[in-house]
């Protein structure tokens, strides 16, 4: 094979650049995150499950169907608690420590999320 000379390692550089984030990271798996429940609420709008996978489609369908379609701005839980369609004034009146909840777990997967270009951060004296 002509040229084999420069292909060969150029191929084995590639492949070292590429994997190189997997050969860094071996063996140095984190531990899971495990965010600070709010004490005095025991239950939240949906299923855990259902929130650590997809709250973000819920707080994208709460966003168009509020703003966009002019829906409800409470909803009710499976057990019939009542709570506000809204980052600050429902999901954020529970969950008051953005560091201790929402950032432990975005900074383990690795997510920036968007939320604080347009919503403001809630403090704990504000309420």
């Amino acid at each position: 094979m002509y040229g084999s000379g420069r292909v060969i390692p150029s191929l084995i550089v590639f492949v070292g650049l590429m994997t190189f984030a997997i050969w860094y990271n071996a063996g140095k798996a984190q531990q899971l995150p495990d965010p600070e429940k709010p004490a005095e609420y025991e239950e939240c709008v949906r299923d855990t499950q259902f929130m650590r996978k997809s709250h973000m489609v819920l707080l994208h369908e709460w966003r168009d169907d509020i703003l966009r379609k002019s829906g409800q701005r409470t909803g009710v839980t499976a057990s019939g608690l009542r709570y506000d369609r809204s980052l600050q004034k429902g999901c954020m009146n529970c969950h008051d420590d953005r560091k201790k909840f929402c950032d432990e777990c975005h900074d383990y997967a690795a997510v920036t999320p968007d939320c604080w270009g347009c919503h403001l951060e809630p403090t704990k004296e504000a309420r």
